[in-house]
């Protein structure tokens, strides 16, 4: 009986015994990282770009030139459209600041989930939803219309796939 006590001490010790991070989970975490670095720089683009891209906008609704683009494109030129990018160039500044801590929350939530730590998670999917909740408060829940669905996929996706895999994270 000293003997088997005296072995798992060892094992334990040598890490044998140790979770290790499932395939699963370490695909999800490195997408996730791989995410966040893309959402950072997208973030700061969009900061540099809210009001081009909103002038841009109101010429071509203004000059008529909507008229020349293919349907699809033209069917996104509305004014509602345009209040949004408005919305949008008026509160850049909170926008990237809340985007950067949903980044940083996502990052290092995925961090410590390599670590198998169940803290990682709530970190995770606070950094998750932390966007949804400030594209509501500051640009209005039409933003996910059309196209602005896609914007919420992602993040369905990985809610699901990471709820599956929270049974992996033992600490």
């Amino acid at each position: 009986m000293n003997e088997t006590t005296a072995k798992n001490s060892l094992e334990d010790f040598t890490g044998e015994n140790t979770p290790k991070l499932t395939g699963g989970l370490n695909v999800l975490t490195i997408l996730t990282i791989i995410g966040c670095i893309i959402g950072l720089l997208f973030s700061t683009y969009s900061f540099f770009t809210a009001k081009s891209s909103y002038e841009k906008t109101k010429e071509l609704i203004e000059t008529g030139k909507v008229n020349d683009m293919p349907k699809f494109a033209r069917n996104m030129m509305t004014p509602e459209m345009l209040a949004m990018q408005q919305k949008i160039m008026e509160n850049k500044v909170p926008i990237l600041i809340l985007s950067i801590v949903a980044m940083l929350l996502c990052l290092y939530g995925a961090m410590e989930m390599r670590k198998l730590k169940k803290q990682g998670f709530i970190f995770w999917l606070v950094g998750e939803l932390l966007p949804i909740a400030t594209t509501i408060f500051f640009i209005g829940a039409a933003a996910f219309n059309g196209f602005g669905l896609l914007n919420l996929l992602f993040p369905v996706i990985f809610i699901i796939l990471y709820f599956i895999y929270r049974k992996d994270l033992v600490y």
